[in-house]
């Protein structure tokens, strides 16, 4: 899959900008604040609904524009050329249209159009808590299976309904309605049984992506390891089969009845996949106590690729991956590494913000990627074209 163009209006920087792109390395230059990164957010937009910085979507808005659209034409492998286009008016809300054809929901592009964005951000993967990677985990396999995402938004509003019952009842300083609750602990029972136990498929089969990946970028022979274990051994011994489903729910259930009384003094659900957390590794020493900064460093880059390589072999569709200025803080020796396999036949199509040319172009031939310069007040200046001519007999979509 490749993103063709971009038409942004009303996004943060940019008033009304339209960027072209073509396949293999696509490299954004200018000064902070130019509007570089609203780039890669509008085409995150596209791709999963949201951007990559915020949930909200007044904050992606631009100062006193009365609305922000996105408008992006992808060739597909599947579906050859597709245009999808993202709107957003305060009031009113948010539609997403791919051709002529609003989707019911927002979270149906999800996996559509796979992407991957890796960003200084993302350093709070390794070095800070459990939300992040739960976030993480859940990103990739939603963009795999839309069965898992429906399970998490079912999970999502069960959750929401059974916390608002335990608080009240803390608030008001009386006991809980067994009958409501036992109806509400059903709700998340099977969801997040599901949810769980798709977890413990993927981990399984993301460790050797991530084997992959942290061999890539790093000459050392320390080996990355990642590891989920969502229940205590009381009630998931070792000997557990983790392809058993009623096995997780039942040790679902009996953690939510262990907790019984903790949750009502506390006014909240306390065990379940909202809670979970991954544990990284190198060799055997924990990730976030004992890693050097240059090694949160690598493994981050490393859980991206993975997740580049996991959707790539997942999908119908190649992933786009977006990075956001992320060389400024890594060694000569990882950026030569990282832009490597940029340059390879690992990765399609890449679009990556710099604050500096020689950033990039130090390490990569500048007549091998599309350099795009973008100026103070989101003005893009792009060199000539170098994409293919289209084909004349190709059938156009109407614009929404």
């Amino acid at each position: 899959m490749v993103l063709r163009s971009l038409h942004i209006r009303g996004v943060r920087a940019h008033e009304d900008t339209s960027v072209h792109f073509e396949d293999g390395v696509n490299v954004i230059i200018g000064p902070n604040g130019a509007g570089k990164t609203n780039i890669l957010e509008s085409i995150h937009l596209l791709c999963l609904s949201r951007s990559f910085l915020t949930s909200r979507d007044n904050v992606v808005l631009r100062q006193d524009a009365p609305f922000y659209e996105v408008v992006g034409e992808f060739d597909t492998d599947a579906r050859g050329r597709q245009k999808v286009r993202v709107a957003f008016v305060p009031g009113e809300g948010k539609k997403i249209f791919v051709g002529a054809s609003p989707l019911e929901r927002l979270t149906d592009i999800v996996g559509r159009f796979p992407v991957v964005v890796f960003s200084p951000e993302d350093q709070r993967l390794t070095a800070e808590g459990p939300e992040y990677r739960r976030r993480f985990i859940d990103n990739i396999i939603s963009q795999s299976s839309p069965v898992y995402l429906d399970h998490l938004l079912r999970y999502r509003q069960a959750l929401k309904q059974r916390n608002e019952l335990l608080h009240r009842a803390r608030r008001m300083k009386r006991p809980v309605d067994p009958v409501v609750l036992q109806g509400l602990t059903s709700g998340i029972l099977g969801p997040g049984a599901a949810i769980i136990a798709a977890r413990i498929a993927f981990i399984e089969a993301f460790t050797h992506h991530l084997d992959r990946a942290y061999e890539q970028i790093s000459e050392v022979a320390e080996r990355p390891r990642i590891t989920y274990e969502p229940f205590p051994e009381s009630v998931w011994p070792p000997s557990t089969d983790v392809a058993d489903a009623a096995a997780v729910r039942e040790a679902f259930a009996a953690e939510l009845d262990r907790g019984a009384r903790r949750e009502q003094e506390r006014g909240m659900t306390l065990c379940g996949p909202h809670r979970h957390d991954l544990d990284l590794y190198l060799d055997d020493l924990p990730v976030r106590r004992y890693a050097s900064q240059g090694q949160h460093r690598t493994f981050g880059m490393a859980l991206k690729l993975a997740q580049y390589d996991y959707l790539q072999d997942r999908g119908r569709e190649r992933p786009i991956l977006l990075l956001d200025d992320v060389f400024d803080n890594l060694d000569p020796a990882r950026i030569e590494a990282f832009l490597s396999i940029l340059g390879s036949d690992a990765i399609g199509q890449s679009v990556t913000t710099a604050a500096r040319r020689e950033i990039v172009h130090n390490h990569l031939d500048p007549a091998s990627c599309r350099t795009i310069d973008v100026l103070p007040g989101a003005e893009v200046r792009e060199p000539e074209l170098r994409t293919p001519e289209r084909d004349e007999s190709e059938v156009r979509e109407p614009t929404p």
